[in-house]
Parts: structure tokens; C-alpha cells; sequence
């Protein structure tokens, strides 16, 4: 008989502790005082015999934005799918080493994968809204996972979490696809916000979007991050810079040669002071 699925829900009522100043010696842990929601330890992530991404050791913060940033190629979105277990969807991918969720193995064998995806809910690059009205795409989640409340009340409040609810309460049972590219994509978000996430994913969530749009997007990021621990995928170095409190910069050698994690901590040592000469490389765009 098979196994229950482990329930890895943390507390919803986290202590989370203020950003640090700055002031701390050059050596200091930047994490040392946050809650801790994610972690990998010498992540190893293959495709078939290839190696795409090779030892590394992050922490994300509780509630706080973390961007993960780096040339194309480098393994950005390999690193964000380990977080939900979306790489196991594709054919020979596998991983060694550790990927934790409050300190619990995301990959243990009595792990329900499905459940791993409710708590930690991805957005991706291009809004991939259902061909069903505005409604049943936030209802979707919560239909097939049994939902027993007042759906009624959880889709009004899943848009208005999304910052689309005053745009759209008057036509619900209208195409999702009727709506703006921008618009589509806050109602993906608003669908990830309806199954109650602990994380949010993001895989270069405002690139087909435009200026405008974009900047909702990253307002609502910033908005969402009170409730909500939010990693982002990012090539726009100003949006990094804007939108996130600690940033992982990736790169790799070229010649098909794994990712690796370069550099990361606040963003501002990030973006003003990095201590690795190819991170300032790639922020001042000398290469990448």
C-alpha cells in the first residue's frame, strides 16, 4: 500500500525578523537573522550524463524577494524548478544533494511531489491562463483540491491579492484570454494565490509584458512578499535591483560546462559592492 503523503505545511504565523542594516563585518552571515523557507545544499542537477548545474549551497528568506540572476545558459530555471520538484517532469532529469522546505527534504521518497507544488506555486514566463472564464482559473486549485469554503469568497480574494479583482469583478464569467498580456499574468498569479501557497516562483514573470505592466508586476511582488516568500528568475538587472532583498548571481564557463552559484547575498553588496570580480563584470555588462 502506498504511503500517505507527508504533510509539509509549515505555520502560516512565522516569526519573521527585520531586514539587517548593513552593518555587520565583512564576514558576516546576511541570513544569520532570517527565517529560513528554502535551502539547497550541494545541489547537483543532471540531464541525462549532462550536468547543468553543479554545487550549490543557497539559503532563501522567509518572505523576502530573492532574485536569482546570470547569463543565459547559466541554469537559472534549473535552480528555480528544483524548488518545486517541476524538473522531475522532465525526461532523465535528476538531482544529488539536498533541497530543504523549513528544514524538511523536499526530495524524501514519502513526499508527495503534487503536495509540494500546492505549497510552493510557480509563475512563468509567459502568462498560460486556462481557456476557461476569469473565475474558474482561480477556482481551478481549489475545485480539484476539495476546497469546502465559500469559493466565491476565495476567487474575490485571490484577485484582489493580485491586484486584478477591480478590473475584472464585472466580467468573471468572461475568457480569461480576453484580458491584456499584463492582465493574464496577474491572473496566473491570482491562480497560484488561491491554492495558499507558502512560495512563489517566478520565471522572468514581466519579460513579454510591457513597461507598464511590468512595473504591477513588480509592485504586486512587492506587495506579496509581506505575506508570501517570493524567487524570482530575472535577466533585467534594474528589476533585480529593484524588486529583491538578496540576490544569487549564476554563471557557468561556456563549452557546456555546469552553472554555478557565483556570488550571492543583499542585494545591495550585490549591485554596489560585489566581492567577485565576475559578478561585477556581469552587472556593469562586460559580459553576459
Amino acid at each position: 500500500m502506498a504511503q500517505a503523503p507527508v504533510n509539509i505545511r509549515p505555520s502560516k504565523h512565522l516569526e519573521v525578523p527585520p531586514m539587517p542594516i548593513g552593518d555587520e563585518p565583512e564576514n558576516a552571515d546576511p541570513m544569520a537573522s532570517e527565517t529560513i523557507a528554502l535551502e539547497t545544499k550541494s545541489l547537483q542537477v543532471f540531464y541525462g550524463s549532462r550536468l547543468a548545474l553543479d554545487g550549490i549551497s543557497m539559503k532563501v528568506a522567509a518572505r523576502r524577494i530573492t532574485a536569482i540572476i546570470g547569463p543565459s545558459g547559466c541554469g537559472k530555471s534549473t535552480l528555480l524548478r528544483c524548488f518545486n520538484r517541476m524538473n522531475e517532469l522532465l525526461q532523465g532529469a535528476r538531482i544529488a544533494g539536498e533541497v530543504l522546505f523549513m528544514g524538511e527534504d523536499l526530495y524524501a521518497r514519502d513526499v508527495d511531489p503534487t503536495e509540494v507544488r500546492y505549497r510552493i506555486g510557480m509563475v512563468f514566463q509567459k502568462p498560460n491562463p486556462f481557456p476557461k472564464s476569469i473565475y474558474d482559473n482561480v477556482a481551478f486549485g481549489p475545485r480539484i483540491n476539495g476546497n469546502k469554503g465559500n469559493l466565491d469568497e476565495l476567487v474575490e480574494q485571490s484577485l484582489r491579492r493580485a491586484a486584478l479583482w477591480d478590473e475584472v469583478k464585472d466580467r468573471l464569467k468572461k475568457s480569461a484570454l480576453e484580458l491584456s498580456g499584463g492582465q493574464q499574468q496577474r491572473l496566473c498569479i491570482a491562480r497560484a494565490l488561491a491554492v495558499a501557497p507558502e512560495v512563489i516562483l517566478m520565471d522572468e514573470p514581466a519579460s513579454a509584458l510591457d513597461p507598464l505592466a511590468t512595473l504591477k508586476i513588480e509592485d504586486l511582488m512587492q506587495e506579496l512578499a509581506k505575506d508570501y516568500t517570493i524567487v524570482i528568475v530575472t535577466h533585467n538587472m534594474q528589476q533585480a535591483a529593484r524588486v529583491s532583498d538578496y540576490t544569487a548571481f549564476l554563471t557557468t564557463e561556456g563549452g557546456g560546462a555546469p552553472g554555478k552559484l557565483v556570488e550571492f547575498g543583499p542585494k545591495d553588496v550585490i549591485f554596489t559592492n560585489p566581492r567577485d570580480q565576475r559578478t561585477q563584470d556581469y552587472i556593469t555588462g562586460r559580459f553576459g
